[in-house]
């Protein structure tokens, strides 16, 4: 085996326990939320939140730092597979940071505060809202690091902008205003 494919490897196992551990909590959670099984939302956001820095940051930096490597030492920066799935990358990561971890701290804080309250329960419904364009995106760079497309590949990259305009849709519920929570 040659240091690419040992790269390679752990570069994938690193992408599915970042994408695949939160996919299924966010399945979880919406199963729950759905449901109407307050605690087990609840339970679900908790393990969100421990696995957040524990699992999740980590896997998915591994993922991006192995991914540099290969392209520094082997592939390259100029495909548009690359540009694509580093952009891809940057979006989530910013989702991450800016949505979901202020987000959930402040669920965590009004639970601390006055218990489990719509409020609360809101709070958590905000981010399963927000993991919808997330997994989207997900998605998105998962088809993009398989199949490699180029300026050319017209129906993929079509394919792939449907994907991100559904989940921004899925997102914000065809932005109807009673379904929009607030921040």
């Amino acid at each position: 085996m040659d240091w690419y494919s040992l790269f390679k490897f752990l570069h994938v196992v690193a992408a599915v326990l970042w994408v695949g551990g939160g996919f299924a909590l966010m399945l979880l959670a919406v199963r729950a939320d759905r449901a109407g099984d307050t605690d087990g939302m609840l339970q679900v956001m908790r393990s969100v939140g421990e696995l957040g820095n524990r699992l999740f940051m980590p896997a998915s930096l591994v993922t991006l730092l192995l991914g540099l490597v290969m392209c520094w030492f082997w592939v390259g920066f100029t495909d548009l597979w690359i540009v694509l799935g580093l952009a891809g990358y940057a979006m989530a990561f910013l989702i991450g940071t800016l949505v979901f971890k202020p987000t959930a701290d402040r669920m965590a804080a009004i639970i601390a505060r006055d218990g489990v309250t719509p409020a609360a329960l809101d709070q958590g419904r905000r981010i399963l809202k927000v993991a919808r364009f997330d997994y989207a995106m997900m998605l998105i760079i998962v088809a993009d690091m398989v199949l490699k497309p180029t300026a050319s590949d017209l129906p993929i990259l079509s394919a792939m902008a449907v994907v991100f305009a559904a989940g921004l849709w899925a997102a914000f519920d065809g932005l109807h205003p009673s379904t929009v929570v607030a921040a």
